[in-house]
């Protein structure tokens, strides 16, 4: 669809599922500034899946829980199981910006008790899968997204079901919920490039109520 490369505002890409263009840009030098923290207390990793493959894109977590995956399955976790501490706090920055992206998007009151960092470089990327390792799914998903920019697939309730694909450019925001809660959606490979914040590179924020 042409219109999706048109700069909008607010775009609907689904049924209770919009995109906001450059929703983050104005705190863009506070949130890299707080993946930087989170980084340095938690760093990147590649996770391995349930079925034994590494995953390209390198993650870490803040908040109460983080989301970990190993040979033992997909699960929140309130420890970094590669630290033993308890992941870092979630920045102010972090909790604001996804509170103000989901009202803005027509979820009230949402309040996340869990962020996953992901850290795309060239060649990386997110096969379709749906997000429903959380407790209660009334509450919205908060995407946000630094650096390079990505593609993303806006997918259905079946993994057959063709996705639309949406760019995404640094600052921008996707929030979902609702009928589209557990829509398939994933990122296709970077492309490489050059960011001047950020380089060649792309950081997601995924934003969710775990618990």
């Amino acid at each position: 669809m042409s219109d999706l490369f048109e700069p909008q505002e607010r775009l609907v890409i689904g049924e209770q599922a919009v995109l906001l263009r450059g929703r983050a840009l104005a705190a863009d030098s506070a949130l890299l500034s707080a993946i930087e923290a989170i980084a340095a207390r938690a760093p990147f990793r590649r996770m391995i899946t349930p079925g034994g493959f590494e995953m390209s894109v390198a993650m870490t977590n803040c908040g109460q829980v983080g989301w970990v995956t190993d040979r033992t399955g997909y699960r929140y976790a309130p420890c970094d199981p590669t630290t033993g501490e308890p992941w870092p706090a979630m920045p102010d920055a972090f909790a604001t910006l996804a509170g103000d992206a989901a009202s803005a998007a027509g979820f009230g009151d949402f309040v996340p008790d869990a962020c996953l960092v992901n850290c795309y470089e060239p060649g990386a990327r997110l096969s379709l899968h749906q997000d429903k390792d959380e407790q209660d799914y009334r509450h919205p998903v908060v995407s946000v997204s630094l650096g390079l920019p990505a593609t993303f697939q806006f997918g259905g309730l079946r993994r057959s079901d063709r996705p639309l694909k949406v760019p995404l450019a640094h600052g921008d925001v996707v929030v979902w919920g609702g009928p589209s809660r557990l829509v398939f959606h994933g990122v296709l490979a970077l492309e490489d490039g050059n960011h001047p914040l950020v380089g060649r590179r792309r950081y997601n924020l995924t934003f969710r109520r775990a618990l």
